[in-house]
């Protein structure tokens, strides 16, 4: 019989709750109208979507109207850049981006360059983390939008989100946090944290696949965004195109479930976190932290190993699924820009790792992964073999 495959890739995808499966079925068989339409069956859509919205909506700290669904995080990314900055009326306007951003956010940002658009990539710290006064620096009367991550997808660096919107506040220009990672697992209220426009995603969540949102603040004026799609004017205009139901609906649920135990589960998480963090350090030699110790999310961790190449060690664990960066860029044979943006060490750039535990997750879990990886290293550097001698760094 082949060992159990043990799942550690949370950050990249979810399984769907149980119980957000069960909230969903009635939307694919019985309850299958359009919500377009008038009579009883797309009616009864319209009302499950309403409901939705509002849930959704309280348990962020918005209004109902101000969260437009999307068919991914990535289309709420890219509406919020390019819709923005495509909608102002700022000659040469100019965007600024964290170096560390998910792909989608940094694509859609070079296709504002090729537009005509100045793109600021700001740095980061050795931990990931963007300093407030850098963005306050590089701001100016051109400067349309700012967008820095709530967490980030591989350090799990939790960013200064409340004092960077502050500063955008002041100036008047508008600030886009792409919070896929962070939402359900830490504390996010758009109105305490001043967030203008914030994206999310199902999948990250224990949600289905295929949807997201993106939140869009009541300013005065309104936030202008150019839409990416044209047709029948659904969500104010802003995202023409039928609405999947059932995934909104599922999307809703797992909000819930999370929001429901964000304090115990993250708790659990972080406790998971850092006995397995520990138990890394002290059995594999040569291993370096990637991010920070604290201030990260509870469920995320990095690791670079001395020697070690990323994709040598995952072939030689199939029963433990990990990754070595973002899942959406997992095609890419380059190594992580993110893992870049923090160190000049070539050999800690190839060889980082990501872990992400969940829900699910238990510490045999930990325990077995951590054996699973002990042994994999030393099969890759077989000299090193129960010595220990490699010294860990933790920075």
């Amino acid at each position: 019989m082949p060992p159990r495959r043990i799942y550690l890739d949370h950050a990249a995808s979810t399984p769907v709750d149980p119980a957000v499966l069960r909230a969903m079925l009635p939307f694919f068989d019985r309850n299958f109208g359009n919500p377009g339409s008038l009579h009883s069956f797309g009616q009864a859509a319209q009302a499950a979507l309403g409901s939705a919205r509002e849930r959704m909506a309280a348990l962020l700290g918005a209004d109902f109207r101000e969260i437009i669904f999307t068919g991914s995080a990535t289309e709420a990314n890219n509406l919020a850049l390019r819709g923005a900055v495509l909608g102002s009326k700022v000659k040469n306007p100019k965007v600024l981006v964290s170096a560390v951003e998910h792909e989608s956010v940094l694509a859609a940002a070079r296709e504002l360059k090729n537009a005509g658009a100045e793109v600021v990539e700001i740095p980061v710290d050795r931990e990931g983390r963007v300093d407030p006064a850098t963005v306050r620096a590089a701001l100016d009367r051109r400067t349309v939008l700012v967008s820095v991550m709530y967490a980030n997808n591989e350090l799990g660096t939790l960013q200064p989100i409340a004092e960077i919107a502050r500063i955008c506040y002041e100036r008047g220009i508008l600030f886009h946090t792409d919070a896929v990672q962070g939402v359900g697992k830490i504390p996010i209220n758009v109105v305490a944290d001043g967030i203008d426009l914030m994206s999310l995603s199902g999948h990250k969540i224990y949600g289905p696949k295929g949807v997201g949102a993106l939140y869009v603040a009541p300013r005065k004026p309104p936030i202008r965004l150019n839409p990416l799609l044209q047709g029948g004017g659904h969500e104010r205009s802003f995202r023409s195109g039928t609405l999947n139901v059932a995934g909104i609906v599922g999307f809703a649920k797992a909000l819930e479930l999370c929001m429901v135990e964000l304090e115990a589960e993250s708790q659990r998480l972080s406790d998971l976190r850092d006995f397995m963090i520990g138990r890394i350090e002290e059995k594999i030699g040569g291993a370096t932290l990637n991010g920070p110790r604290k201030n990260r999310l509870p469920n995320n961790i990095n690791f670079s190993f001395e020697g070690i190449r990323s994709d040598d060690l995952l072939l030689k664990m199939p029963e433990i699924a990990i990754s070595t960066g973002s899942a959406c860029s997992s095609g890419d044979p380059e190594p992580s820009y993110v893992i870049r943006a923090i160190t000049t060490d070539e050999d800690r750039v190839q060889s980082a790792i990501r872990i992400g535990l969940g829900r699910w997750t238990t510490r045999h879990d930990v325990e077995k992964a951590v054996e699973c990886l002990v042994r994999a290293i030393s099969e890759i550097r077989p000299e090193e073999s129960g010595s220990g001698k490699r010294k860990t760094a933790t920075k």
